[in-house]
């Protein structure tokens, strides 16, 4: 008899912006440790942006706007002291194995999975990202319950489907990945942690010496984009797309992710009641409004009927002016008196 029939009348789902920090917001709260998903964002430091053109998707440089896929759960672990376990497996049965034993000992568990295989996804939202992350939390008949939190309601998935989402293979292939906390912290010493989180994440953003990361990434995607002029048009049209799509539809791109730490920048400043942190979540705010005008400008540039209709000038302008907005962030939280 599975446990799990009491974890349906104790667990609650929650809908959020982003997989990874909204599993960790859900998976930390039912283990007693209240966390939303901006804190959990936020305390993890995963706030990033790089541009990788060496790395290929689907043919496109790889452009991300936060720290790589298990970042969020591998930063709360650090910074927070949360012991959390995490199997990968050789052979789907034992994964699924394994998920079934986990579910009767009445654990809610995070697995790692590819979006395309998942059934519940309406058909336009499927890609291949294999990197989305959910909470199974029981098991009726041939079918698992799922808390995928960018949905507002829980989902039915069956073995084979889910099967295939978790050994789905190609990149960044999840390996069956499941996890759960097997220790976690009853209170968290706020003023301790959030001075050094904060300052450490606008450090890497500002002072990176890699000239692909932090504000020097941004300007040199900027850069790339002037390049642009001498390319083919069909190809400039592609590329400046493929940045739109990375930054708007997939996960919370970077808009999503700057909203996201202006809510954690408030609420770390009403835990410090510190003037400069809420005067910071106003500024990324504007960072993430900054970015969504560059994506409209991108788009509104790459349907014109003419191709010679592109302004690159304008487009490598206005990302330097968000370069220059979020520089300005990490400067005001890097100039604050947290400790």
């Amino acid at each position: 008899m599975y446990k799990h029939k009491n974890i349906q009348k104790t667990y609650k789902h929650n809908h959020f912006a982003h997989c990874e920090s909204g599993v960790m917001s859900l998976m930390m709260s039912h283990h007693g440790l209240p966390l939303s998903e901006a804190m959990a964002f936020g305390l993890s430091g995963s706030l990033m942006f790089a541009y990788l053109p060496f790395i290929k998707l689907g043919g496109m440089p790889l452009i991300a706007y936060r720290a790589r896929p298990k970042s969020i759960i591998k930063g709360l672990q650090k910074n927070l002291s949360i012991k959390i376990k995490m199997h990968t497996f050789s052979k789907p049965q034992k994964g699924m194995d394994a998920l079934n034993t986990l579910l009767g000992q009445g654990k809610i568990v995070g697995a790692q999975t590819s979006v395309f295989w998942l059934p519940y996804f309406p058909p336009e939202m499927r890609f291949h990202f294999n990197a989305h992350n959910l909470i199974i939390y029981g098991k009726e008949g041939n079918e698992y319950l799922i808390s995928d939190p960018v949905f507002e309601t829980s989902n039915r998935c069956e073995a084979r489907d889910l099967e295939k989402a978790r050994f789905v293979k190609g990149m960044m292939a999840p390996k069956g990945l499941l996890y759960y906390p097997v220790e976690t912290p009853v209170n968290i010493s706020y003023e301790t942690i959030l001075p050094k989180v904060i300052k450490k994440n606008a450090r890497a953003m500002l002072k990176t010496p890699v000239p692909i990361a932090g504000i020097r990434g941004i300007r040199a995607l900027a850069k790339g984009i002037s390049k642009l002029k001498k390319k083919d048009r069909r190809y400039a049209k592609l590329f400046l797309g493929h940045i739109v799509r990375m930054q708007e539809e997939i996960g919370t791109g970077g808009a999503g992710f700057r909203f996201i730490y202006a809510s954690f920048l408030q609420e770390a400043g009403e835990i410090l009641d510190s003037r400069q942190l809420k005067n910071g979540s106003q500024m990324m705010t504007a960072v993430g409004d900054e970015w969504r005008e560059f994506a409209l400008l991108a788009v509104t540039s790459i349907r014109g009927k003419k191709s010679n209709t592109i302004d690159f000038d304008a487009l490598r302008e206005k990302l330097n002016n968000v370069a220059d907005a979020e520089s300005a962030v990490y400067k005001e939280l890097l100039d604050s008196k947290l400790v």
